[in-house]
């Protein structure tokens, strides 16, 4: 079988893909979606499991995908999680499969997890003081997210990564803290720029805690090089802390955009192909399959659809709008 990469107009190449499983989180941060929650989406309107693994074989087999990450929302709240990841390892089991998560029941699950064939898990958590996190989630669950952290490290989902926002006013004296709170359990910690993706439309430049200043924050406390393994497509700039080996990511998108060099395309959890995170338009993938379409003709609206791929995200655009879909309804 012919492999047809998945190429825009401008040569990149996505084979990353990001699989959102639901729109539906057992959180409620505060910069991506209002204390009463959003509208979920209709359970008829979501890929079936079987359809979520069918969409990942054509990714696969045919358009050289060879990494799967599943998102949300929060993916451990989809009840077919487990069997869809071993269902999408025994496709091949040379692609890399990862989790980005709460981690809220990961703890249950991490094991199952691990022996169905995912490699690693990316955590989300803004901060180790129970008020703040508190705060920001709108939930009293650190416990959890802790102890789901060193689950998935016991069953060797790792590198352990964990995923860190500062907000304004909120947790952004906590930098050094957090990092020094990883770096004792030996967890790779990225902080990332708040992006334009709140459900609340409420995301502002003005007051964004920028990746320069997450830096100096860091560099009062710690000596921070540039690592010298080359970035290559990953979204994340690294930083040897003390002379190394442990790192620290810094991941801007709105500040020192990466969209160059991207590698990343996402399947909606209703089997909408988007092509940036902030792209306006979608290309449905769900019809055509219930309609009975074969692999080869969703592979065809797969490259179809990233063909036109923006060469940026345009926030900085005076034009920009932000997408009508939040973050939970695309996923990271």
């Amino acid at each position: 079988m012919q492999v047809l990469p998945l190429v825009d107009r401008f040569g990149r190449v996505a084979t990353d893909l990001r699989v959102s499983l639901t729109d539906r989180c057992n959180l409620r941060c505060s910069y991506c979606m209002p204390p009463e929650g959003l509208d979920w989406m209709p359970n008829e309107d979501q890929l079936t499991d079987d359809e979520v693994v069918r969409l990942i074989g054509v990714a696969v087999t045919r358009l050289g995908v060879r990494e799967v990450r599943f998102t949300g929302g929060e993916p451990l709240v989809r009840r077919g999680l487990v069997d869809i990841v071993r269902q999408t390892h025994a496709i091949d089991p040379g692609v890399e499969l990862s989790l980005t998560t709460n981690a809220l029941g990961l703890a249950r699950t991490a094991e199952a997890l691990a022996e169905a064939g995912l490699d690693r898990v990316n955590v989300s958590l803004d901060s180790v003081r129970e008020d703040t996190f508190t705060t920001i989630t709108r939930r009293d669950r650190l416990h959890d997210v802790i102890d789901g952290l060193a689950a998935a490290d016991a069953a060797g989902l790792g590198p352990v990564k964990v995923n860190a926002v500062l907000l304004r006013g909120i947790n952004d004296d906590q930098a050094p803290e957090l990092l020094r709170w990883c770096l004792d359990r030996g967890y790779q910690l990225r902080f990332i720029e708040q992006m334009p993706l709140d459900a609340q439309h409420g995301w502002s430049r003005s007051t964004m805690v920028t990746a320069e200043e997450t830096l100096e924050r860091l560099e009062a406390a710690f000596t921070l090089a540039p690592a010298k393994e080359p970035r290559g497509s990953a979204p994340a700039e690294l930083f040897t802390v003390d002379g190394g080996p442990a790192t620290v990511g810094v991941i801007a998108s709105v500040s020192r955009p990466f969209c160059g060099d991207c590698d990343r395309v996402r399947l909606t959890a209703d089997g909408q192909v988007r092509n940036c995170l902030f792209a306006r338009t979608e290309s449905d993938l769900r019809s055509p399959l219930r309609a009975g379409a074969t692999d080869a003709d969703l592979a065809e609206r797969w490259l179809a659809a990233v063909r036109p791929k923006a060469p940026g995200h345009g926030i900085d655009d005076p034009t920009f709008l932000q997408p009508d879909r939040p973050m939970s309804a695309i996923g990271g």
